[in-house]
């Protein structure tokens, strides 16, 4: 290793021996607390930007209902899903991940989907993407993503270099890539876009069996696009197009709704399947486990007051009523942490409380104190646990079942025995002649201007989901094709 790379340490100066790959139990296995570089990774993350969020800062929302419609009650104890017919209110925001307060509605970016259902027995919380796969799956690379797509720290603008470096020299990202820079890139309006709980969670019945699930959120209004044309237009007349459209739907009384719909594998099936069901990159194809339908949902109520209730909705994955959970995605399991801890430092320990977050059930612990209490602070009633006075205690009649592991903790590296091209491959496959061209000419438009070695080493993944694919982005950069093949193998 020479003077100019040293080696990298933590903040206080020790040399950390993988920055790849979080400690899990198992290759599979869910990720361990022991793991002090991606925990404090995480959090150093979480307080890099003061006060926007770090990543979905620019976002809209709204309140609604949740209606169920199918029977899933075999699958969750949960009440809400106890029978046909049940309901609930809601808030859901939608946002883009990488802009900040201030940028284009209309630019190319995933886009946050995330919905608070307040159930009778508490919050439950889907905090999702409009994308079924995401960009790494393994949270130890999640900062250093963001921090790629974010502002050079020399020049204090957005750069495709950093962005091409980074996806290039991760492979995983191909399959969202592929989404991004297709037509579902740009959504029209927030009102003709799916949402999808992207990861893998669970759900578990009164005999303690468990199921996996993945979430889907099905616009009634159809999906519509933009080209980079007209978004760029659209940017340029108005930066908060999505914004301003969503509001003005429900103002007029046009209200958006979802049909939610789940994917279910029994506990089992999971250690069997041909891929990683917990891989957040990776699809469940519905020939395997077809779509289950749940509920319809609708929004109908605008915010009285922008920051008290869009700024301040904080929405964390680890809300769940008793019947529903994580599952040992990898890049869940930090994000039951970093959320959470990311709502503590932006908004204040007690942002559970304020109003739009608050459950609209009966709510007992023993938290006290800390700054922007705005409530009687549970009173004279005691604050620990057990006590003689009547306060209130755990439940185990609504005990998850035990979740079987197994494996030795260390840090496995996720890419051995993953395939990153099929998926993708399979995704340009399906799209039509017409779709083809525009992801191959956005995709042509972005890698302009970027390092030719970097070209050249995206382009061979592309090629290696599908010759065509790679083929036809080298010819539109003026790239010969062999010169890729050669480089890839």
């Amino acid at each position: 290793m020479s003077d100019a790379c040293p080696f990298m340490t933590t903040a206080a100066g020790n040399v950390v021996a993988d920055n790849q790959n979080s400690m899990t139990a198992g290759p599979r296995g869910p990720v361990l607390m022991q793991d002090h570089h991606l925990m404090e990774k995480m959090a150093h993350f979480n307080r890099e930007r003061v006060p926007e969020r770090v990543v979905h800062a620019k976002g809209a929302g709204a309140y609604g209902t949740f209606k169920v419609t199918g029977d899933i009650s075999k699958y969750t104890r949960a009440k809400l899903f106890s029978k046909v017919g049940n309901s609930c209110e809601l808030f859901a925001r939608f946002s883009t991940v990488a802009g900040e307060l201030g940028s284009a509605d209309t630019a190319r970016d995933p886009r946050g989907f995330a919905v608070k259902f307040y159930t009778e027995e508490g919050n439950w919380d889907m905090v999702g993407n409009n994308t079924p796969v995401f960009f790494v799956r393994d949270p130890l690379k999640f900062s250093d993503f963001i921090h790629s797509q974010k502002r050079d720290p020399r020049t204090g603008m957005r750069d495709n270099t950093m962005q091409w470096d980074f996806w290039s020299l991760s492979p995983e990202s191909l399959h969202q890539v592929t989404w991004l820079f297709g037509d579902r890139g740009i959504p029209a309006t927030l009102r003709n876009m799916d949402g999808f709980s992207s990861h893998t969670y669970s759900l578990w019945n009164d005999k303690g069996e468990r199921y996996w699930v993945k979430w889907h959120f099905k616009t009634v209004q159809g999906i519509k696009n933009l080209t980079a044309e007209d978004a760029t237009r659209i940017a340029g007349e108005d930066l908060d197009h999505h914004r301003r459209d969503l509001f003005t739907a429900i103002e007029k009384g046009d209200f958006p709704q979802w049909r939610v719909m789940i994917q279910v594998m029994p506990e089992r099936d999971a250690e069997t399947y041909h891929l990683n069901p917990f891989d957040l990159t990776k699809v469940w194809p519905h020939a395997d486990y077809p779509l289950i339908e749940v509920g319809l949902m609708e929004l109908n109520r605008n915010p009285e007051n922008y920051f008290a209730e869009v700024e301040q909705s904080a929405f964390e994955p680890g809300n769940a009523p008793a019947g529903m959970g994580p599952s040992p995605d990898k890049m869940l399991q930090a994000r039951l942490l970093s959320y959470p801890d990311a709502h503590r430092y932006r908004i204040g320990v007690n942002y559970a409380a304020l109003d739009v977050n608050k459950p609209r059930c009966p709510v007992h612990h023993y938290h006290r104190d800390g700054q922007t209490r705005f409530d009687g602070n549970f009173g004279r009633s005691p604050n620990y646990q057990p006590n003689s006075f009547d306060g209130p205690v755990d439940n185990p009649a609504v005990m998850e079942p035990p979740l079987r592991i197994s494996g030795d903790a260390a840090r496995y590296d996720h890419r051995i025995g993953n395939d990153d091209y099929t998926q993708a491959g399979n995704l340009y496959r399906l799209m039509d002649a017409d779709a083809r061209t525009r992801l191959v000419n956005n995709l042509v438009g972005a890698l302009k201007g970027v390092p030719t070695f970097i070209q050249l080493r995206q382009i061979g993944h592309f090629y290696k989901a599908d010759p065509e694919y790679g083929s036809r982005v080298a010819g539109g950069l003026g790239i010969d094709i062999q010169e890729v093949i050669g480089k890839a193998a």
